[in-house]
């Protein structure tokens, strides 16, 4: 059992697809070497008050959301290849997939955090650069926009 306070190592994380409020697994699971990207931001708004010379209040504003980044090395596994063609080139922006990290403590098999990604959609798919001078492993990009990004 890991301790609360024990930082998690990074490459210990498996990403789980499926179909936005299903829950079941709809493409792919695990396989990625990096995800970048897990960030919220929220823009807080100034507001000047009179008579108030010494500072300003500030007040919570709207929320935005990093562009994750996955990277696995390139297969013949199609799949993240297929939702991108599906939402793009037929136009179903409504095929939008919830996106689930966990991330596991060392040794574990049972995941000590959960990160969820609302309604996530694919908006760039980057295939591996090719070179015949290259001794390192193809990868494969996925940039994904979503709209929510959770804890568990």
């Amino acid at each position: 059992m890991s301790r609360p306070d024990c930082p998690f190592p990074a490459f210990s994380f498996q990403v789980d697809f499926a179909r936005a409020g299903s829950g079941e697994v709809a493409l792919c699971r695990g396989g990625f070497s990096e995800c970048t990207g897990l960030e919220a931001t929220m823009e807080a708004k100034v507001i000047r008050a009179g008579g108030q010379n010494y500072g300003a209040n500030q007040r919570a504003g709207q929320v935005t959301f990093g562009t994750v980044v996955l990277k696995r090395g390139m297969t013949s596994n199609r799949d993240l290849w297929s939702w991108f063609s599906h939402v793009n080139q037929g136009g179903k922006s409504s095929f939008r997939l919830d996106v689930t990290i966990s991330v596991f403590p060392p040794g574990d098999t049972t995941p000590a955090l959960r990160i969820h990604l609302s309604r996530a959609l694919p908006v760039k798919l980057k295939c591996a650069d090719l070179s015949a001078k290259a001794s390192e492993v193809a990868v494969e990009e996925l940039h994904l926009v979503h709209e929510g990004l959770t804890l568990e």
